[in-house]
């Protein structure tokens, strides 16, 4: 299979187990605030909704944000080769090979890293627009680009 295809479908997963945990989460805390509102009054009873009122906001603010992932990753062309880095660009470097993409971490393919970063974190953006051959320094490190596919 296709590194970067590979890539993606790991990211596609990532993404999906996240949205599905985050779903979990919102109804339970939906059937537990049901649950608080047919209990007791008081000012026990108005601490309670208040925190799960408050797992609800943060639940949301997540959903959000997998909801934004995954419109990144809908944008992210494996398909098209390009010379200069972009979104779905498989970057090797003397110092690691990098998948632009989502913030995602380290990920081993058949033995071999891959950091999966977005345009947006720090080494992403030193690497958007650059080129093969290109040299950056990242955390004082040198960095050369050997590959772009």
């Amino acid at each position: 299979m296709d590194i970067k295809k590979e890539l993606l479908e790991k990211c596609l997963s990532f993404v999906e187990e996240r949205e599905q945990t985050i779903q979990e989460t919102i109804a339970s805390n939906q059937k537990a605030l049901v649950s608080e509102t047919k209990s007791s009054a008081g000012d026990k009873h108005e601490t309670g909704r208040a925190m799960l009122q408050l797992e609800m906001e943060k639940a949301g603010q997540q959903l959000a944000s997998i909801i934004f992932l995954k419109t990144t990753l809908q944008k992210v062309d494996i398909e098209s080769v390009s010379q200069t880095i972009r979104l779905g660009s498989l970057i090797i470097t003397n110092r690691g090979n990098y998948f632009l993409a989502i913030s995602m971490g380290k990920i081993s393919i058949e033995d071999t890293p891959y950091f999966v970063v977005s345009v947006v974190s720090p080494i992403g953006k030193l690497l958007l627009g650059k080129q093969k051959g290109a040299a950056f320094v990242f955390n004082g490190m040198k960095f050369q680009i050997q590959k772009v596919n």
